[in-house]
């Protein structure tokens, strides 16, 4: 189920995203566009079993609007 995403994302609403910006303020919103980036490209450092409902619905939604559906997780 697709629905709107806020245009600034906060990384500590989301455990993992959390952890992939670990050398910056993850209070700090960051845009929706960099957020999807940040996952494609440290997506071998996510933990998926501990990925909440709610994050991976981020995601399928960032990998929606700027990835056209798709998220590349390979390199």
């Amino acid at each position: 189920m697709h629905t709107d995403i806020a245009p600034m994302i906060v990384p500590a609403e989301f455990p993992e995203l959390q952890a992939l910006v670990w050398h910056r303020d993850a209070t700090r919103p960051i845009p929706a566009e960099e957020a999807f980036a940040i996952y494609e490209r440290n997506w071998r450092f996510v933990d998926q079993k501990r990925l909440t409902p709610s994050e991976r619905l981020l995601i399928q939604n960032l990998a929606d609007k700027f990835g056209h559906g798709i998220l590349l997780t390979t390199g």
